[in-house]
Formats: C-alpha cells, structure tokens, sequence
C-alpha cells in the first residue's frame, strides 16, 4: 500500500509539471491577465455625472407658490364670488337674575318611569275637565308630559297655533305661576316655538313625571297660570288629591 500511493503522488507531480509547461508553450498566463485587464471596470464620464446627478436630486429643491384665479363660467365672470356660509344670527332671551336661587339635581335617565295608558288617559280627561272650568276668558291649552320634557333634554313644545296667536313673534321670558303663586322664569324661544332655559327647574322643581298633565292659562302677555295633574291619581283612585300645584 505505502508503495503504490508514494507512485501515485509521484505520477500527480509529474502531470502537474507537464500542464504547466503545456501552458507555457501556449501563453496561456500572459492571455489571462490581458483578459482580466480588459474586463475591470472603468469609471465614465457619463456614470461619474449620473451619480452626481442622482446625489443632487436627494437635496430638498425650493417649491415656489402663486395665488391663482380660479376658472369660472363667462356668464358670471362679473359676478362676485358665492360665499357657501350661513350665518344665523337671533337675540337670544336670557332669565332675569334674582336673588332667590334653586338648586335642581340630575335625575338618573336608568331609573325613567313610564306612565300606562290608562293612567295617562285618565290625566289628561282630568286636565281637559279643569280646563273647561277656567274663568277670565283666557287662552289656555292641555299639556300631556312626555320623559323628553321631564328627563334629559328638560324641553317643553308649546302648541304651534297658541304660539302664532298668543304668544310675542320674538324670543323673551316667559314666567310660569304654580298654584302656590311661586314664579319661575323660562326662556321661550319663537322659531323654536318652546320653553328651553328654566323649564328644567320647573319639571324638577314640582316632580313631573311621565303621564302628567299641565294646563296653562295665559294671565299676563308673557306670564302662565300653571296647574298640574298628577298621572298617579289613576293608580290612587281618581282622588282629588291628584290636582295639585
């Protein structure tokens, strides 16, 4: 074994030594460092400026600005230019300021009772009968309560035909009177047709709930006799009692 590999290393040797000289003979050394030689690359005047180029563009360039006219029609070229804005002015009525003030705490909207509909029948016969019993030949008109003008938003719609007919064409104050003579401003407002500002304390002030029902007599231009009856005189029997202020 040790014999023929020392003849193999011997014949390798040999071969090699024989190639090289092959090689020699032929040039082929010297025609692969001329390849090599022609084949690296070489900078260009044109590649040196594309990256200059390239470097240039990542500088931030300077945007210029200019106002414009906008392109209209001929036929109102003339015209002034259309405004789209609406602007809504009103004088707004504000509550008298009195040293008497009331402290009114938010009721809990989880805990709204609804009236059944026999006891919110029952309420507004009872107004409608109180109603047809006024005297003084003023304007009045029936109020059933609703949870939007006893919780929540606390706003009270007055009827459309007593408000073109009775009441100012203008926003203003406009005092409601309980049965107990006890005062509370509100501010009506006309476009709306409803009392907005202090019909809060009042609703809150006198426990209306869902099912009652109001009757108001006008007794002054801006002023309301106001009484109430009370939705829960169903469940009690229809007792007198339910008619209080």
């Amino acid at each position: 074994m040790v014999v023929s590999k020392k003849n193999y290393e011997d014949l390798r040797k040999q071969r090699v030594e024989e190639n090289k000289k092959r090689m020699e003979e032929l040039n082929l050394p010297q025609l692969t460092s001329a390849l090599k030689t022609a084949h690296s690359p070489k900078p260009s005047p044109v590649s040196s400026y594309s990256v200059s180029r390239t470097m240039k563009r990542t500088k931030p360039r300077a945007i210029g600005t200019e106002m414009v006219e906008v392109r209209r029609s001929s036929r109102v070229a003339h015209l002034p230019a259309p405004v789209y804005k609406e602007l809504v002015v009103y004088e707004r009525a504000e509550l008298p300021r009195s040293g008497r003030r009331y402290s009114y705490s938010r009721r809990d909207l989880g805990n709204r009772v609804y009236a059944s509909d026999e006891a919110r029948d029952y309420a507004i016969s009872k107004a409608d009968e109180l109603e047809s019993k006024l005297e003084g030949g003023h304007p009045s008109f029936v109020k059933p309560m609703l949870q939007s003008h006893t919780t929540g938003g606390f706003w009270l719609g007055l009827p459309t035909h007593f408000c073109r007919k009775s009441l100012p064409k203008k926003d203003c104050t406009v005092t409601l009177i309980d049965e107990e003579g006890e005062e509370f401003p509100t501010v009506y407002l006309a476009n709306k047709g409803g009392l907005s500002g202090g019909w809060r304390g009042f609703s809150i002030h006198h426990e209306l709930v869902d099912g009652d029902a109001l009757v108001f007599q006008r007794i002054q231009p801006t002023g309301f006799k106001v009484y109430i009856i009370r939705c829960k005189g169903y469940e009690e029997g229809g007792s007198d009692d339910a008619m209080e202020g």
